[in-house]
């Protein structure tokens, strides 16, 4: 918990006002007596409730406040207590914010479950259990989500002990509906952790009746590595940056980077040079472009179930963004290219080549999408797998927090480069995608349009780029060697990922590392929603299902 200062004369202001367009004192009376305290976050005011009325303060919230998105659960624990925070947003307008905090003892760390109220607390509190161990009352399925059943402690622990042998037991895979199908023949099926259609080491536990899938289960944690806690361990100035490109490795990370960059130097008060905000866009749309092809190719692996040439030909044009952004970053994938404060170096000399080989790929993107979807969209039994498979109503969507493509595709016009203004966004032209298919073949027409307004947003920026003022070409501002930002300060931001709304938490504690590290993950919340789209279809159309939400297991399991 803390009280953010105001910041002293001469100082510069946060990012935001927490108070932006909200009614705080008005939120404060609608909860009523479930208050305890109330406390001041840089993004937004918190609100300190007790434990057993965590139900009644975000069903409030959440029905008459409009508070409709559960963006992040946030677990931790102090010297004296645990602490669970529930950041709430709206749908349609993310910049309305509002936190709801909740202490429990550290001799009874248990408070009530939010999950009957938002469905996408289920994963989140789990999480929050197996990883800080916090228990949560009437939650449905209150297990270990990323380690196994038989783990000793909880990692994000204070007294956890990492040199503790661990032992895991084999246990026999039974039917989890047995009882309640005894009149039907079910036969479960285990899809991955290793098969190509998991789009990584993700585990699936399918019931099917006959050839219809009657239960689906996502088992994570295979590629967990417990990145919070290694970012906890590391400076803010230097250690942390390498990091998120390693969360969303499919050619976002550019865009993952971006994430703690807007958290941390709202933290610490640095304002970026526009110059640098320019370059981060043009970079970070070139992400886009090269994961939205990935996600393109792969899901047609899925679907035809070959090496068709529609993988290759994405490969190829990926193949392309890659060699634009190794000759801008100086990598293929592993970029490390944002800075606090800006960017590492400007544009490769000589610009007006680099700039060349941008505008080639842009003019001939056109004739490329054309393309595909001679291939793709138009195909009969491309139609026939994907129309009207993997449906997810909005109401359904916004229950467990999708966001991103698989959002819009269901009809949620919800982007945050645009609702949430941050890098050069707001200043150029480009409109957000959104379709009301609902369903498979929603999802992939969704990223092919994205992928052309990505390349109107490049164009703008390379435009901008080459007349820029010669002696205005600033990358950096001027960032302290030591970042240290005031203790108890707590921030909660996000970008628009390749996926969906990537945010971060941190809580700071006067060092020059966070208290505290949370990452917002969208692909953990767009995959919890799997068995709400799969469920009742058949077994080719949960694998085609599966690779239109376009998980990356690096980022779910972080």
């Amino acid at each position: 918990m803390s009280q953010t200062e105001e910041p002293a004369d001469g100082e510069a202001e946060p990012e935001e006002s927490p108070a932006r367009g909200v009614d705080y004192d008005a939120i404060e009376g609608l909860l009523g007596d479930a208050v305890v305290s109330r406390e001041t976050h840089r993004n937004a005011e918190g609100f300190v409730v007790r434990a057993d009325r965590v139900q009644d303060a975000l069903s409030s919230l959440k029905e008459e406040a409009g508070f409709d998105h559960l963006s992040n659960v946030t677990a931790q624990e102090y010297a004296d207590r645990f602490e669970s925070i529930y950041h709430l947003k709206k749908y349609d307008d993310p910049t309305e914010e509002v936190s709801v905090v909740v202490p429990t003892p550290r001799d009874r760390p248990v408070s009530q479950s939010a999950e009957p109220v938002f469905r996408t607390a289920d994963w989140h509190e789990r999480e929050a259990y197996d990883l800080v161990g916090i228990e949560y009352d009437e939650h449905p399925d209150l297990r270990r989500i990323l380690l196994p059943e038989t783990w000793q402690g909880h990692p994000l622990g204070r007294d956890y002990n990492q040199d503790k042998p661990q032992i895991v037991t084999f246990e026999e895979h039974e039917n989890p509906l047995a009882d309640d199908h005894r009149d039907a023949d079910t036969m479960l099926v285990n899809i991955g952790p290793h098969h190509p259609a998991t789009h990584g080491v993700l585990h699936l536990k399918a019931v099917l009746d006959g050839e219809t899938v009657a239960d689906v289960e996502s088992d994570i944690g295979y590629l967990h590595r417990c990145e919070e806690q290694m970012a906890q361990s590391g400076t803010y100035r230097h250690q942390i940056m390498p990091y998120p490109d390693r969360w969303d490795y499919g050619s976002a990370g550019i865009l993952n980077e971006w994430a703690y960059a807007r958290v941390a130097e709202d933290l610490n008060d640095i304002e970026v040079p526009e110059y640098a905000q320019v370059v981060r866009t043009m970079s970070a749309e070139l992400c886009r472009i090269a994961a939205h092809l990935l996600a393109l190719g792969t899901f047609c692996l899925d679907i035809y179930g070959d090496f068709t040439a529609i993988f290759m030909y994405a490969m190829r044009d990926r193949e392309v963004v890659q060699n634009i952004l190794e000759d801008l970053t100086g990598q293929r994938m592993m970029f490390n290219y944002l800075r606090l404060g800006g960017v590492v170096w400007d544009v490769p000399e000589p610009r007006e080549e680099f700039f060349a080989q941008v505008r080639e790929f842009l003019a001939d993107l056109p004739n490329r999408i054309d393309e595909y979807h001679d291939l793709i969209t138009e195909n009969e039994l491309f139609q026939l797998r994907t129309v009207d498979t993997g449906v997810l109503e909005p109401e359904t969507a916004k229950e467990y927090g999708v966001t991103g493509p698989v959002a819009r595709a269901s009809g949620i016009d919800y982007d945050l480069r645009r609702d949430d203004p941050y890098g050069y966004y707001e200043h150029l032209d480009w409109d957000v995608i959104t379709d009301d298919g609902k369903d498979n073949y929603s999802r992939l027409l969704v990223r092919m349009r994205e992928v052309e307004q990505s390349a109107r947003i490049i164009e703008q920026c390379v435009d901008l780029l080459e007349d820029w003022d010669e002696e205005e070409r600033e990358i950096q501002a001027n960032v302290p060697r030591t970042l240290n930002p005031e203790p108890d300060a707590e921030v909660y931001r996000a970008v628009e990922g390749a996926k969906g709304e990537l945010g971060i938490y941190i809580r700071s504690d006067g060092t020059d590392t966070p208290a505290r590290f949370k990452i917002r993950s969208p692909c953990f919340s767009n995959l919890q929603a799997l068995p709400e789209m799969a469920e009742g279809e058949y077994v080719p159309d949960l694998i085609a299902t599966l690779g239109s939400l376009d998980i990356i297991l690096g980022e779910v399991d972080r």
